[in-house]
């Protein structure tokens, strides 16, 4: 209409909705240059294609535009549930078909395993060892099996798992092992409560290394006890022993002083003895000596007396001179004429 007559027909609305009555539906570009034109092109497409993701909620997120790399991750998160605005019903539709097609396999297998065809190309398929652990599950309800669909976590989900892990470990509640197990863990729903029972179990079993701790105190305490107590009668015994065998050496010493100093005395007594008898023998003599000069003397003045008796009596008789016995003279006169 417009290459034939010239006129233009169209129609406009504004954002909210409204007609836009002054819009011109088609405009020529003035601009002579093909770069411009064409930069004009893009950005009305551009412009359409901006619509489309507004309205169809597939934003640049979800439609496999490439994100920037400096991109933040709450930035995608938020632009990927942004889009589950207009497209949830896709995801959860996706979710459902996994869900249902990994019960109607469990229960498929159940049901292969009755029948001995299919039994029989089931066990050649995955061999005889396989089967006879699949047979576990012929009574089994679906219920039993637990099947159900989680998604995995993003990046900000995994950065909130790992700092629990970190406030975990740095507040002793579990060991490295088990952060490098939590980590493998891609359910988030699981890897909390796999983490809660790792805290449960290292708090138990640190309260019964602490409680064996204590008893190995305790048992160190009463060793040690028993063993002072050991040491404390050793020492009284190797006292007791040590002044025993000091009274017995003081004894012994003492026995030897007394024997000795009796050996002494005796010797003592003895020589007393001898020098006594040595004295006692000399004053025998010396009186055997006086006694036989008292005798040498009164015989020699028996002999003096009975040689002068008989020397007065032959004076007498022969009326001599007296006699001078001292000096054995006469005196006087001379007796001859």
């Amino acid at each position: 209409m417009y290459f034939q007559t010239g006129s233009i027909v169209g129609r406009s609305l504004t954002q909210d909705g409204d007609m836009n009555p002054g819009k011109v539906p088609i405009q020529e570009l003035n601009s002579s240059s093909g770069q411009a034109k064409i930069n004009a092109l893009i950005q009305t497409y551009q412009y359409y294609l901006q619509m489309i993701r507004d309205v169809t909620g597939l934003n640049e997120a979800r439609d496999g535009t490439a994100m920037d790399k400096n991109s933040l991750v709450g930035l995608q998160k938020m632009a990927a549930n942004a889009s589950n605005v207009a497209t949830r019903h896709i995801n959860q539709s996706g979710l459902y078909i996994t869900l249902k097609l990994a019960e109607n396999v469990a229960l498929k297998i159940a049901d292969a395993l009755e029948f001995p065809l299919t039994r029989s190309a089931l066990q050649n398929s995955i061999s005889t060892f396989n089967i006879k652990t699949l047979d576990e599950i012929i009574n089994l309800n679906l219920h039993d099996f637990g099947i159900f669909l989680e998604l995995e976590p993003d990046d900000e989900e995994q950065a909130q798992l790992e700092a629990n892990i970190q406030v975990a470990i740095q507040q002793g509640g579990i060991d490295l092992e088990d952060a490098i197990d939590l980590r493998n863990i891609k359910n988030l729903k699981l890897a909390n409560q796999m983490l809660k029972v790792k805290r449960k179990a290292k708090a138990k079993q640190d309260q019964a290394n602490q409680q064996a701790n204590i008893a190995a105190q305790g048992q160190s305490q009463a060793d040690t006890a028993e063993k002072t107590a050991m040491a404390e009668v050793q020492k009284q015994e190797a006292i007791m022993g040590a002044n025993v065998q000091f009274e017995q050496s003081k004894s012994q010493m003492e026995i030897q002083r007394m024997e000795i100093a009796a050996q002494l005395e005796a010797q003592k007594m003895q020589t007393r003895f001898q020098y006594d008898m040595q004295l006692k023998q000399m004053d025998v003599q010396m009186v055997q000596q006086k006694e036989g000069a008292v005798e040498d003397r009164k015989d020699k003045r028996s002999k003096m007396e009975a040689s002068q008796q008989s020397e007065l009596i032959s004076q007498r008789q022969n009326d001599s001179l007296p006699i001078d016995f001292e000096n054995k003279s006469t005196m006087g006169m001379p007796t001859s004429l």
